[in-house]
């Protein structure tokens, strides 16, 4: 039987203003509704960037417990937190997230352009964290911008080793200006770089490139990651309506290449999570 599709939904990011995109999720309330609605429509985890009570992205510790406590009374999902914040926060309340207890965290192997900002994650930067990671017994999703980053995280795990169970899980995040392109050869290439290490891979399309990395992803046999922190529009020049709408999508997408939505159980036994 062909492997399940891992879903993550990508629900709010931090650079989408509310005011902008009224639909975006950005209250506890919010997150939770949104968690309830992709995980009855396919999704098993959900990537959560913060938001503050003006909507503004944080890093503030009591919120990130609020937001992950609020998706575990309304959903089953695997919880991952984003350690990159905005491109704007430092290095050590970056570190603090994973204070919050969630089940997993991004890990982005090395610094970015980022549009007309630097996402900034130097060498020693993602050592402390992924030992951090290790010692609470978090899951890392190891965030993949380009090519030399591919090549980093092949030396993180011949350094640090693997984390518990030998699980290595990896999202590559295609089409941010500054980054690798959203295009087929882009990930293939990408694919053929991976360490030996990785057990399991999902790719994003940033904007336009959204429906090109899904289904290049799907003929790879790689998972998917999908949500309103990547797109806003479900085709041209038409908003998405919801989080959901997108995980139904690539729901639709996964069963054309005969892959069943994988469960939030079966993507904890994916990332090694007990």
């Amino acid at each position: 039987m062909p492997e399940p599709l891992l879903i993550t939904v990508a629900p709010t990011g931090a650079e989408t203003a509310k005011a902008d995109c009224p639909q975006l999720p950005t209250t506890p309330e919010e997150i939770a509704r949104t968690a309830a609605e992709c995980e009855a429509a396919g999704a098993a985890m959900i990537h959560i960037h913060v938001r503050d009570a003006a909507h503004a992205p944080t890093l503030d510790q009591s919120m990130l417990r609020e937001w992950v406590a609020a998706v575990r009374s309304s959903s089953s999902l695997v919880v991952q937190l984003s350690t990159g914040g905005s491109v704007h926060d430092p290095l050590e309340e970056r570190l603090k997230v994973l204070d919050a207890e969630p089940d997993s965290c991004s890990l982005t192997m090395g610094t970015s352009n980022f549009g007309d900002d630097v996402f900034l994650n130097p060498w020693p930067f993602v050592k402390d964290l992924y030992q951090l990671a290790l010692s609470r017994g978090v899951a890392p999703e190891f965030e993949l911008f380009d090519l030399g980053q591919v090549h980093a995280l092949g030396r993180l795990l011949r350094e640090h080793g693997t984390p518990a169970g030998g699980k290595v899980h990896v999202d590559f995040v295609m089409g941010v200006p500054g980054g690798m392109p959203g295009t087929a050869p882009a990930l293939v290439a990408g694919v053929a770089a991976l360490p030996p290490e990785v057990t399991s891979w999902s790719a994003t399309g940033i904007g336009r490139s959204t429906l090109a990395v899904a289904m290049a992803s799907l003929s790879m046999g790689g998972h998917l990651r999908v949500g309103m922190e990547d797109v806003l529009t479900i085709s041209r020049g038409v908003p998405v309506e919801s989080n959901a709408q997108l995980v139904s999508r690539a729901v639709d997408l996964g069963r054309i290449a005969q892959r069943e939505p994988m469960t939030p159980a079966g993507c904890r036994e994916l990332l090694g999570l007990g």
